[in-house]
């Protein structure tokens, strides 16, 4: 099943893709809400869901061209608590990633640690049933405030030194009752950094990633991560600038999904029943390590088969300069 959460006219809505129909739900307005209900009564989501569709449709490609009353949401959040939403990810799980970071931080022929990580995965990310395998590169991009929809634009801060796209699959989570975290699908994402500030130096990675992200338009309950072929366009006035294909998935990537899943749930603080977690899994290729560098007005389309229809998202570049924040006492 593929979901798209929605809203309009009505208020928030949560609606089922039927090809060039959305089809609303009746109660469930959020996919937490579907999630939470599908916890209570033990059913998967779909088919908690089948209980609940209406006879409500929307024509899909009007709104999703942005002509419609309604507009898409994030594929996924918490509603009304931003702040019970994690946004995080793993990195260095392709090799075109690990290769892209190899290169901005290299001095000389010397093997950076990103490399070593990423062949650290290769060797001990894919533990046999039961175990635990290597650690992976873990980062927090923010809570679900940072998270925007398709059509909606990506910021590049007035302190940030660049924005460029990362195009990604997200894993979308609840945490149950008992504290045991529970997928509920997936979507196509734009990860979203700063690049040029992670090029002058590798530890500024953690700042670099605090930045707006995108994941949807639609979630899929169900799907294949084993092999999954996409593709990342940037579009400059209309026409293309940049494209390239993707691989991702379990076989194009070092680690398996189960281990990222472990070394990300591991925490306790990741368990608290009732909160939502948007992980993104990886990238396999972005515009920055062929050297491009978007400007203002552009639009990356993130498109994966099977995820639905492709993510398009513009750059917003912050027009003031950075202003100093001044703390005072209380």
């Amino acid at each position: 099943m593929r979901l798209i959460q929605l809203t309009g006219p009505q208020g928030r809505r949560l609606g089922a893709v039927e090809d060039e129909r959305i089809r609303l739900f009746g109660s469930y307005h959020s996919v937490h809400a579907l999630a939470t209900a599908a916890l209570e009564t033990g059913r998967a989501p779909a088919s908690q869901a089948e209980q609940d569709l209406t006879a409500e449709l929307l024509d899909y490609s009007e709104l999703y061209l942005g002509r419609s009353d309604w507009r898409t949401l994030p594929a996924a959040d918490h509603p009304g608590e931003p702040a019970r939403c994690l946004v995080s990810g793993t990195g260095l799980t392709h090799i075109r990633s690990a290769a892209n970071r190899q290169a901005m931080h290299a001095a000389g022929e010397r093997v950076t640690d990103s490399m070593r990580m990423y062949e650290a995965g290769l060797e001990g990310g894919r533990p046999a049933p039961g175990a635990v395998g290597v650690a992976p590169e873990w980062f927090y991009k923010g809570t679900g405030a940072i998270l925007r929809a398709h059509n909606q634009p990506l910021d590049v801060p007035a302190y940030a030194d660049d924005g460029g796209e990362e195009p990604e699959i997200a894993g979308v989570y609840i945490v149950d009752p008992a504290g045991e975290p529970r997928r509920i699908g997936m979507a196509a994402g734009n990860e979203f950094s700063d690049h040029q500030l992670e090029k002058k130096n590798y530890l500024y990675l953690a700042a670099s990633k605090l930045r707006t992200c995108a994941i949807g338009p639609e979630l899929v309950t169900d799907p294949d991560f084993d092999k999954v072929t996409g593709e990342v366009t940037i579009l400059r006035a209309g026409k293309r600038l940049w494209s390239k294909t993707l691989q991702t998935g379990e076989s194009a990537m070092c680690h398996g999904l189960a281990n990222i899943e472990h070394h990300h749930f591991k925490f306790a603080a990741h368990r608290r029943p009732g909160d939502v977690h948007i992980h993104f899994f990886g990238a396999d290729a972005f515009s920055f390590g062929e050297g491009v560098r978007l400007a203002d007005g552009d639009v990356m389309e993130v498109r994966f088969e099977g995820f639905g229809r492709p993510l398009r998202n513009t750059v917003h570049v912050e027009r003031p300069a950075e202003s100093l924040v001044t703390v005072r006492p209380v």
